[in-house]
């Protein structure tokens, strides 16, 4: 391929693939959690199905792009005294999907505080999840983040030619690097509590993130104040820097 003689087409293949691989760990995170609900000896295999289905969202959504595109288009309009929004497909996408990463990352968060013993309620957890249920829940985040990844992609690629094999190149590599280093990942969040805990965190603030982009694609108007999108930048710092320190006090906790 011709494009890939171009030194402008490595610079965008590194810079999307990386990009990929950061917007990833917050769908890595979702499936660590989801599936510590199976049996130990099923969470390999459900948390390479939950990364091989993300990566297939991916690429047929790109496949898609022109559609993916067109869901800009308002749907139906809000309006209201105190609020209005032109609701778009993208926006719906969102927001559901914030919606449903606020309810999973609340009810385990409850679930740990309750105060159970811990095989008690891996034992029932465990009895009540099967594989298909996990799959399930990721391949519904999965459309998620996938969806939030392509608009990213498509907007850094943009103009660039070659954009669609490249854009497709860079999701196939991250993929294969998060399949890499997932079940390592996985395994060390479900090994430590407050890790957990913190990612549960992160999970939540993620969701808000996604709410609030959702709202600001629908050019949402609250109170006469418009509903801006969260910097990506800015959260997945407050997440670096939380994880930082985590990783300090579980070595100052060690030495003791």
């Amino acid at each position: 391929m011709d494009i890939f003689l171009q030194a402008d087409t490595w610079v965008a293949l590194l810079t999307l693939t990386f990009l990929e691989i950061i917007l990833g760990i917050d769908n890595i995170i979702f499936i660590s959690i989801a599936t510590h609900k199976v049996p130990k000896e099923q969470q390999k295999k459900a948390t390479n199905i939950g990364l091989v289905l993300a990566m297939l969202f991916r690429i047929l959504l790109l496949l898609g792009v022109s559609y993916l595109i067109a869901m800009k288009a308002a749907l139906f309009t809000i309006n209201t005294s105190f609020m209005s929004a032109s609701v778009t497909g993208q926006s719906i996408i969102l927001v559901l999907g914030g919606i449903f990463l606020l309810y999973k990352s609340t009810s385990e968060i409850h679930h740990k505080v309750e105060g159970a013993s811990e095989e008690g309620n891996n034992t029932k957890t465990k009895k009540g999840s099967t594989l298909s249920k996990v799959i399930f829940q990721i391949v519904l985040i999965d459309i998620v983040f996938s969806f939030d990844s392509v608009l990213t992609a498509v907007g850094m690629t943009n103009g660039i030619e070659g954009a669609l094999t490249i854009m497709i190149t860079a999701v196939v590599i991250s993929m294969a690097i998060m399949m890499a280093f997932a079940n390592a990942v996985s395994t060390f969040v479900n090994k430590h509590p407050t890790i957990q805990m913190l990612a549960l965190s992160f999970l939540i603030l993620i969701g808000f993130m996604l709410i609030t982009e959702g709202a600001h694609l629908a050019d949402t108007v609250i109170l006469q104040q418009h509903v801006g999108a969260i910097p990506k930048g800015y959260l997945y710092f407050a997440i670096a820097f939380s994880l930082g320190i985590e990783m300090l006090n579980m070595r100052v906790r060690k030495k003791r």
